[in-house]
């Protein structure tokens, strides 16, 4: 895969969240920040949290494949749902969550036409606050979905990597894939 298709790639996927944290939840008020829960044991060997939030996102990607593969931008509108749940358990943690968009749709500002914005991010990060070690894996597929033929945009990436106690990195992996349909 070119250079190109990947920055293209990681730019719709790093343009969608940092326009879902442009807008974020009032983080002083419990209910408006979407938390649901904190429990933990009578020991207090763990404890665990739980986020539940939806974030109002406006973002402009470039769908390169739109507009019979001369592209355009896409002004994107909607909500990205993220739920997150963390546990703590002495000097360890672990942190799951999954994101997905809600009722995402938008304009091609060349073309005028309509598209909608699916899929799902999910990962996995956690580690020790003593030793440093830490590991992250992230899932993302994401989908612009245009009209017509040859015009929606299918971006998958997965990465992984882990550092051990000593700070190296031990295991990394980096996929991206990009396809228009």
């Amino acid at each position: 895969m070119s250079r190109r298709l990947q920055f293209t790639a990681l730019a719709v996927a790093l343009g969608l969240v940092t326009g879902a944290c442009s807008e974020q939840a009032d983080p002083t008020s419990a209910n408006d920040a979407g938390v649901t829960g904190v429990t933990s044991t009578s020991d207090v060997r763990a404890t665990t949290f739980m986020s539940n939030v939806n974030i109002p996102i406006n973002s402009a990607p470039f769908v390169f494949c739109a507009d019979g593969g001369a592209g355009e931008v896409v002004s994107l509108s909607g909500n990205l749902h993220m739920l997150l749940h963390t546990t703590v358990n002495g000097n360890n943690f672990t942190t799951k969550f999954i994101n997905n968009p809600q009722g995402l749709s938008g304009t091609g500002l060349t073309t005028g036409d309509k598209y909608q914005g699916t899929g799902a991010t999910q990962g996995t990060f956690g580690g020790s606050f003593v030793n440093g070690q830490f590991s992250d894996t992230f899932n993302n597929n994401f989908r612009i979905i245009g009209q017509g033929p040859g015009n929606n945009l299918l971006v998958h990436i997965f990465t992984h990597f882990t550092l051990n106690a000593n700070g190296e990195l031990t295991a990394s992996v980096i996929n991206v894939s990009v396809e228009c349909k």
